[in-house]
């Protein structure tokens, strides 16, 4: 069983959740940085259902300005209605072309893929491809306390 100085381990103990995979021998110092990496992509997948977000609500504003479209031109603002078709929806979020489906597949195919990979490496250079491997520490170390009160 590998102990560190604060008295966990990170051995398998065959609870759920654990995987059943053997100990490593992780140094605090490794658990704290692979914690981190996890931590941060886990924050890019939230930042990944922002862009998912902002990408439905820019096309249900597109949907209302489409219609106002036909709705200025039944009132006889053609002047208005010309601008909105000619000007307004054919344009995209950034710049004049990129609309926000290609914001969302660039974050996705590039960014985001990109970082999911290297958190994988990171995880099997540095725990052998084990997650989460603090959350299980402190679950053992919470399950330990319990049975021994």
């Amino acid at each position: 069983m590998a102990q560190h100085e604060n008295g966990s381990d990170d051995t398998a103990s065959g609870e759920p959740g654990d995987d059943a995979v053997p100990a490593t021998g992780l140094s605090d110092a490794e658990c704290e940085a692979l914690h981190s990496v996890e931590l941060g992509v886990e924050w890019l997948h939230r930042a990944h259902g922002d862009l998912v977000e902002f990408h439905h609500k820019t096309g249900h504003a597109m949907d209302h300005l489409a219609e106002a479209e036909s709705q200025l031109r039944a009132c006889g603002h053609t002047d208005l209605a010309d601008a909105l078709r000619d000007e307004c929806l054919p344009r995209g979020v950034i710049d004049e072309d990129r609309w926000s489906y290609d914001v969302l597949e660039s974050y996705q195919e590039g960014f985001l893929a990109d970082l999911t990979a290297f958190e994988e490496r990171t995880r099997e250079a540095v725990a052998d491809g084990r997650r989460h491997v603090t959350e299980r520490r402190q679950e053992r170390e919470w399950k330990r306390r319990a049975t021994k009160e």
